[in-house]
């Protein structure tokens, strides 16, 4: 792995409350057509780089409002996940004021309550990861299976880091979630020690290309226009960005029935199910409270709050 400048392939953690917002184009685009006429021609769609790192909490704190982004608004998007390596080293990382695995544990728990989003910092005292380079490898390894599965695959990889205190850097954890994804293991596990190296550091000269240096960053590019949304952003951020390039987008509404939900992906948090539905968090929980009745999901307790699991 080349040896690339620690300030610009790490986040600063300290900095992952940011919500600044930078835009790299002022340039309107020009009326688009109404809704009916977009729903008849094919699109051409936006393309998003999205730079982020499987074990950072701003990313994972973002998950309510990307869900419901892509559930409304994904037509319109090709999603491209860039693997931004934010830890290398404990050798050689020292970022806002956070220097060892027991400054991160400290961190989550503030990230938890800022962004109501289930998190656990008790790994990094436990079984502190030595460096997200591993995972960020993996999930390079799983998408040249399948795009759609590798996003799966790193959403699990998330959940198992943040809220089951596993250390995603150990190949048993590595190679459950990709079972659980219905990715091929051995395939996986081959390519991991092999083309994924070469396309994760592709993804590492592309970040530095786009001068990222934190995560969450998100580029929208189309016609030689770019938006980018960096840090912790609402919906209405995202979907301002989708607007610069179509003025009228058709929104798809989310399932009216939770149930539905939870047959596309196994686990929500009850932050995500709030955000989704437009229901308030206690509102929320009672209809997932109900859908437990009914034996459809289970609550997985984590600290601060809880993950729901398909069953």
């Amino acid at each position: 792995m080349s040896d690339l400048s620690v300030a610009i392939r790490t986040c600063l953690l300290g900095l992952l409350l940011m919500t600044a917002r930078s835009s790299f184009s002022q340039q309107k685009t020009a009326a688009t057509p109404s809704a009916s006429a977009a729903k008849e021609k094919p699109l051409s769609k936006i393309r998003v780089l999205y730079f982020t790192d499987p074990v950072c909490s701003a990313c994972w704190s973002i998950e309510p409002q990307l869900k419901k982004f892509l559930i409304e608004y994904g037509r319109y998007l090709n999603v491209e996940y860039k693997m931004g390596g934010l830890l290398q080293s404990w050798d050689t990382y020292d970022a806002g004021g956070i220097k060892t695995p027991a400054d991160v544990s400290h961190h989550w728990d503030e990230m938890s309550k800022f962004s109501g989003m289930p998190i656990d910092g008790e790994v990094w005292m436990s079984d502190p990861l030595p460096s997200s380079f591993p995972p960020c490898v993996a999930v390079k390894a799983a998408q040249l299976q399948s795009s759609e599965k590798a996003a799966a695959y790193l959403r699990r990889l998330r959940e198992m880091v943040m809220t089951e205190k596993k250390n995603i850097c150990r190949w048993v954890n590595l190679q459950q979630a990709g079972l659980e994804c219905g990715l091929d293991t051995a395939r996986l596990r081959k390519d991991y020690v092999s083309q994924a190296r070469t396309n994760f550091e592709e993804d590492l000269r592309m970040g530095s290309e786009y001068a990222v240096l934190g995560f969450p960053a998100i580029f929208f590019i189309r016609d030689g226009k770019k938006e980018l949304v960096y840090g912790v952003h609402p919906f209405a951020d995202y979907e301002k960005a989708l607007k610069i390039f179509e003025a009228n987008p058709v929104k798809k509404p989310a399932p009216a029935n939770l149930a539905e939900l939870f047959k596309e992906q196994a686990r929500y948090a009850t932050k995500e199910i709030s955000e989704i539905t437009g229901l308030p968090p206690e509102k929320a929980k009672m209809q997932l409270d109900a859908l437990e009745k009914k034996g459809v999901i289970r609550r997985q307790p984590v600290k601060n709050s809880e993950i729901w699991v398909r069953k």
